[in-house]
């Protein structure tokens, strides 16, 4: 690779990990002339990325959207494609992979043209399994998420809609700090400018997040461990199920297991009680199956059924080819009749 374009993928790297750079500062990152530098960029510009630039003391550059993707060796299908596999990380069960993934997203977004975030946004309607459908939260609109990915990559306040659980919508303006994944959910860290206090947003329940412009000293966070803090809100906030179970374990090891994703109270040395707050009782049965110890659900009714059947379907798959369909139930292509 050629000293000019190893210099253009430093360019870009730096244009997307900030909103926007003044052109000494940029040209002192790369160890170029600002001459050098805005001979680059026009380069960059003839190929497609959309690198807007202004004049004056305080002008600078900054990438911004394009109106057709710049060659990044992806056709328009692999770009749909790149985000919507991001989101399915960025909701899934590894927090540091969701980090990662919700961060690439922001840096694709912001340069897809409009048609193919709206392409994107569309796909939330596609039907998924039942199981899998209630155990994670689908991002419903993957600009909004952006936005505010990079507001909190840049310390600049943003002002948005909220829905509460109560389903009453507000109109708030933060200072967003993290976005944090949690029981395969979004949540946003943010200072709530109208409450003067730390707010934990389900980021499914942001809409139309817009950007001020004004930036913002970030705030130590409430809690050295974002994931805590956010777990930590969440139970104190009504869920839709309490589950309540006895777990034959010591309470200390058992703790260990659940972690923070209920409370754990010892009855001996060899048993306890342990209450879990979920919205999804896929979830609550996760967590409790993941202590390795025997256990007893309690509560709600709700629950104790979602376990039996849980325990129907796990003994079904045990069985092997004894519950498979016969045969002559298949059709010509070994898939079961309709």
């Amino acid at each position: 690779m050629s000293s000019t374009s190893a210099r253009a993928l430093d360019l870009l790297g730096l244009l997307q990990v900030r909103r926007h750079w003044p052109g000494h500062e940029l040209a002192r990152r790369l160890g170029v002339s600002q001459r050098t530098l805005r001979r680059d960029v026009h380069t960059l510009q003839e190929i497609g990325y959309p690198i807007t630039t202004s004049p004056g003391t305080g002008g600078g550059y900054q990438l911004g959207a394009g109106t057709s993707l710049p060659p990044l060796v992806l056709s328009e299908d692999e770009a749909a494609a790149t985000v919507m596999g991001l989101q399915e990380i960025a909701t899934g069960a590894h927090p540091a992979s969701a980090d990662a993934a919700v961060s690439a997203m922001a840096k694709i977004v912001q340069v897809l043209p409009v048609r193919i975030r709206g392409r994107i946004d569309s796909l939330r309607a596609v039907a998924l399994p039942a199981g899998l459908a209630a155990s994670r939260a689908a991002i419903s609109d993957v600009t909004a998420l952006t936005t505010v990915a990079l507001a909190c990559r840049d310390s600049e306040t943003v002002s948005f809609s909220y829905t509460s659980s109560e389903h009453v919508s507000t109109q708030r303006e933060a200072q967003p700090h993290r976005i944090v994944n949690v029981e395969s959910r979004l949540y946003l860290v943010a200072w709530d400018l109208g409450r003067a206090d730390w707010r934990t947003f389900r980021i499914d329940r942001i809409a139309t997040p817009c950007r001020t412009g004004d930036r913002f000293a970030p705030r130590r966070l409430p809690d050295d461990d974002p994931v805590v803090y956010v777990r930590a809100q969440i139970g104190s906030v009504p869920a839709r199920y309490r589950v309540r179970a006895t777990v034959f374990g010591a309470a200390a090891r058992v703790q260990a297991e659940i972690a923070h994703y209920g409370s754990v109270e010892p009855i001996d040395d060899h048993s306890c009680r342990v209450s879990i707050a979920a919205e999804s009782l896929d979830w609550a049965a996760f967590c409790l199956a993941a202590s390795g110890a025997p256990f007893v659900v309690h509560g709600p009714s709700e629950a104790v059924e979602h376990m039996k059947e849980w325990g129907r379907r796990l003994t079904a798959a045990t069985d092997g080819l004894a519950s498979a369909p016969s045969s002559h139930s298949r059709g010509a292509t070994g898939h079961p009749a309709p």
